[in-house]
């Protein structure tokens, strides 16, 4: 199945008898500094479209509060993937950042290594191929 098929276009095929494979895939956040505000999600299958998320049928995005435990994204359709996250401490629905230099918390799927600038969706990148998937994501502080 092409990767740049949509996200919820391949979830709604999964319901049709003979439909493409799918998991559950858990997130586990670690490092957050504090329980405060909401840890923002973004999963797609779509290079171009991370890490930004743009809300397109192509991605997935979940909202949590920064004190939960995993999340969860079930029906996922076997594939290719990246996941960014944010802390949003203040609950503004953004990365607050200083002169482009984040305040808030940021982490991505595989824990990349970060230089200048979020990684690219191939440093993100891991693979949907089972029944039960696990990812985990080591946030990360600037300021």
């Amino acid at each position: 199945m092409p990767a740049r098929l949509p996200v919820l276009g391949m979830l709604a095929l999964t319901m049709l008898g003979g439909a493409a494979p799918v998991a559950d895939l858990s997130l586990d956040i670690g490092g957050l500094r504090s329980a405060k505000g909401l840890v923002r999600v973004c999963l797609t299958a779509v290079a171009d479209n991370f890490p930004k998320c743009i809300d397109t049928a192509e991605s997935t995005r979940r909202t949590a509060p920064a004190d939960g435990g995993a999340i969860r994204f079930a029906g996922v359709p076997h594939g290719e993937y990246a996941i960014a996250v944010i802390h949003d401490e203040n609950g503004n629905g953004k990365l607050d950042t200083i002169a482009g230099i984040p305040r808030e918390g940021f982490g991505f799927s595989r824990n990349p290594p970060i230089r200048f600038g979020p990684p690219r969706f191939a440093s993100a990148r891991f693979s949907v191929t089972g029944g039960d998937e696990r990812q985990q994501v080591t946030m990360r502080y600037l300021l």
